[in-house]
């Protein structure tokens, strides 16, 4: 692309690719060749152009704008304004302001900048010079080397000596000053004056040695040095965002990792967290704030000093880089106290922060740290809403991100639903009023974590998983227990039958004990509604729960293990085909028990041990005061029992037995069991 600043009349060319291409001055030969083109600083004066100037800077500009600048094209465009030439005043100030960059700006650019800057006859405008330090406080976070600013430090301090150009040298010079810049002689320069962009600075100062420079000195009005154009910047990251996926590379141009950062640039003045500073260093100290590469930063790694407020780590990379090296407990600690007072000051409506900021902290953090655990835990104070809204907006792109095909992701995705579920019924528990779309929410929540769990016991079928499985259903079953929330609306939704059944045939007492507490938990909570809260309840997945609530009884305690023949058993939903080649199998090894009642107390590969110590800790106290000719071999039955009794052995019924079994498994810690049983096999209660 190219655009004629000459005589030639109307602009040429038109853009190719996605940045301004060599923009030259050409004189009017008609055939435009390489060697009839001049430099860029012999533009012509107004009066010798054969049409106006105007159009083609507007051209230039509106291009720059839309695509940005590569190096060369900049720094041509440079040249056109810091070198004299005749362009009127607001050409020039429309290119300044349309400066683009689509990359890094080099320190040689800078340099050529800040070296036009000051009095002289061959020095630009003080009106252009005012822009051209504007356009170096927008540009100087993406400096290719931002130590070039350090060594011009001298001479952008000498410019607070012009009003005209004060305000902008001030703002830089609050961007780039490090401690060693802090001297007496500039200190004193500083006070004597009462321009609010000096007071900005010394405070700035004041940040690095507040022993030294006291509150009277900055007593009066300062300058916030707010972001000169937020519109501008925001275009600028559009424009690098788009070049860099053209190539092919990040989405974002990354923070300085070895420097601190310095949010003024923001442009917002309620900026969540607080910034790097270290207060009370002495001349031998080494702080976050003198690091300016890595070299620097692995020198003086053990001796840095921790700066103030450590809640800072969520906006500085060098301080995130710092605690990663030499961790502190404290300060991470402190970092997730500070976010959950936030958090909490905002859902309370006591914060003029907004939401969104803190959020896009909280992204290059986890961006930096990997800290998924802070926030998923954030996630969870998300507040009940429709539930299809949040799992296109919230839990889906959630899922996306964390879920890397491990169960270790699994569970932690788990563990943020359970947290966020308990909250939500904390919520729903402690209103008066009932809350709109709160039942259907929950239960679409636990309608989606079923899959989650379904897959989890089959990737991870160890008994952790377990564990975090049934805590998350036993959170559930408050749900349909609590009288006070069905009142609000019901949103019982059972666990699948399948999880139920896969759980109860783990190789896990605890577990097995576990699966019965969470589907004791529903039974009670079914009959506490229909009964004692006195609600229209009639819940769509009854008949699912009565299934595996039947099933599990015939199982322990019926001897019917696998049976479909009563009324709402599933025969834990094994084909009747297997079932009869099973049952033939366990005839054949004429063990002297059927199918039906392999899985029993006695018999199950689970119970079987807890089952015949207990029997043995009842034998061993009647031998101890009566005295027994025989004891019993195991497995217990109801036949052998009757059989034992006659021929010496302890003298016990069958239910006495199993009641014995019951309390055995209560001490040790597995009274799910029991619990199950009791309340839902009628003489069992009755006993």
């Amino acid at each position: 692309m190219s655009v004629s600043l000459n005589t030639g009349g109307e602009p040429s060319g038109e853009a190719q690719g996605h940045a301004l291409g060599r923009t030259q001055a050409r004189s009017s030969s008609a055939d435009n060749s390489p060697e009839t083109q001049e430099p860029l600083s012999d533009v012509l004066r107004a009066k010798q152009r054969g049409a106006s100037v105007k159009p083609s800077v507007e051209q230039l500009t509106s291009l720059t704008y839309d695509h940005g600048l590569l190096p060369a094209d900049l720094g041509e465009l440079i040249d056109l304004v810091t070198i004299p030439n005749f362009l009127d005043q607001a050409s020039l100030a429309a290119i300044i302001k349309n400066l683009y960059p689509a990359t890094s700006v080099s320190g040689d650019l800078i340099i050529k900048v800040i070296g036009c800057l000051g009095h002289g006859k061959l020095k630009p405008s003080l009106t252009i010079q005012a822009a051209l330090l504007k356009w170096l406080i927008m540009i100087q976070h993406v400096a290719e080397d931002r130590t070039c600013f350090l060594q011009a430090y001298p001479v952008l301090f000498n410019l607070l000596d012009t009003a005209a150009l004060r305000t902008y040298a001030c703002h830089l010079l609050a961007l780039i000053t490090r401690r060693r810049h802090v001297r007496p002689h500039r200190i004193q320069t500083l006070q004597t004056g009462s321009d609010p962009s000096l007071t900005g600075l010394l405070r700035v100062y004041k940040d690095y040695y507040p022993e030294i420079i006291v509150g009277d000195a900055i007593r009066g009005k300062a300058s916030a040095f707010n972001h000169p154009d937020s519109q501008w910047r925001e275009r600028l990251d559009e424009i690098r965002r788009t070049h860099a996926q053209r190539r092919a590379s990040r989405s974002e141009m990354p923070l300085d990792a070895f420097r601190v950062a310095r949010h003024r640039l923001k442009g917002a003045s309620n900026w969540p967290v607080p910034e790097v500073h270290t207060s009370h260093a002495t001349e031998d100290s080494i702080t976050l704030e003198e690091i300016e590469s890595v070299d620097s930063f692995v020198k003086n790694l053990e001796k840095i000093e921790l700066p103030n407020q450590l809640i800072a780590i969520l906006g500085d990379p060098l301080l995130q880089k710092l605690l990663l090296l030499r961790p502190e407990a404290e300060g991470h600690l402190r970092a997730c106290n500070w976010l959950e007072s936030y958090t909490q000051d905002l859902m309370a409506g006591d914060s003029d922060i907004r939401l969104v900021d803190i959020l896009l902290t909280l992204k290059s953090y986890v961006i930096a740290t990997k800290g998924r655990e802070l926030v998923l835990e954030i996630l969870t104070y998300t507040p009940l809403a429709a539930f299809p809204e949040l799992l296109t907006n919230i839990f889906q792109l959630l899922e996306q991100k964390t879920l890397d095909g491990t169960s270790h992701s699994q569970i932690q995705i788990l563990d943020f639903f359970a947290s966020l579920l308990r909250r939500w019924i904390v919520h729903w528990a402690s209103s008066d009023t009932k809350l709109s779309q709160a039942s259907e929410s929950a239960a679409g929540l636990v309608a989606h974590v079923n899959t989650l769990c379904l897959t989890l016991i089959q990737t991870s079928p160890d008994m952790s998983t377990y564990g975090k499985v049934l805590d998350f259903y036993y959170q559930t079953s408050s749900l349909a227990s609590d009288a006070h929330l069905l009142a609000h609306g019901q949103a019982t939704a059972v666990p699948p039958a399948t999880l139920i059944y896969n759980m109860f045939f783990a190789a896990s007492p605890l577990t097995v004990s576990r699966v019965c507490a969470v589907v004791a938990e529903y039974k009670v909570g079914f009959q506490v509604a229909i009964d004692v809260a006195d609600i229209n309840y009639t819940p769509k997945h009854i008949p699912e729960f009565n299934g595996f609530l039947m099933d599990i009884c015939n199982c322990l305690w019926r001897q019917r293990a696998l049976s479909d023949e009563d009324p709402n058993a599933k025969g834990c939903m094994i084909p009747r085909s297997l079932v009869k080649d099973l049952s033939s199998y366990v005839t054949n090894l004429s063990m002297g028990g059927s199918l039906a009642s392999l899985l029993s107390l006695s018999y199950s590969p689970v119970f079987s041990l807890f089952a015949i110590s207990s029997l043995r800790e009842l034998e061993e106290q009647v031998e101890e005061h009566e005295g027994l000719d025989i004891k019993h071999a195991g497995p217990v039955t109801k036949a052998t029992l009757r059989t034992l009794g006659d021929r010496g052995g302890i003298n016990a019924s069958w239910d006495e037995y199993r009641r014995g079994v019951l309390n055995y498994l209560n001490k040790h810690g597995m009274d799910g069991v029991e619990h199950l049983l009791s309340i839902t096999i009628g003489t069992l209660r009755r006993g």
